[in-house]
């Protein structure tokens, strides 16, 4: 395993890779026991991914990901992909994608909030009922910054 620390404008990042694939982006945290501070390929793509992502571009995601999770987390954090630049879904919509209509916005919420690599798998485009900006592992002032970045906000 091996990792990086990225000094983005949200505060420091730790990114983890294993194996050819990242397996984690957090908020400035101890690096993995074990783990090696080497600037694998991964996490150098991963590094320029970031740097073009703070610079206002909207890159493309083709970085191997290795997402540890349930099954059910992997489906939420699959549809996250699939959220486009500058746009979100609530918690609702995301039930419904996976036919749950019924289920809790906690229960998708507790997915979400488990993304092991925020900013790439878009859990910040997640909001609330009416585009009510709600929970964020990384906090809301964070979020509401990343949204703004993207230009959602300024509608």
């Amino acid at each position: 395993m091996h990792y990086c620390y990225y000094d983005s404008p949200l505060g420091r990042l730790l990114l983890t890779e294993e194996g050819g694939f990242l397996t984690g982006l957090r908020m400035d945290g101890a690096a993995p026991e074990n783990a090696l501070p080497v600037l694998s390929p991964v996490l150098a793509r991963t590094e320029n991914w970031l740097n073009r992502y703070f610079c206002g571009e909207n890159p493309t995601m083709d970085i191997p990901l290795s997402l540890a999770g349930t099954p059910f987390q992997r489906q939420v954090w699959s549809i996250l992909l699939t959220i486009p630049y500058g746009q979100t879904r609530t918690y609702g919509e995301i039930a419904g994608l996976l036919g749950r209509e019924t289920m809790s916005a906690q229960a998708i919420g507790g997915a979400v909030g488990k993304n092991p690599v925020s900013i790439l798998v878009p859990c910040h485009r997640v909001v609330g009922a009416g585009g009510k900006l709600t929970g964020y592992a990384w906090g809301l002032d964070r979020k509401a910054w990343l949204l703004q970045h993207e230009g959602w906000l300024a509608r």
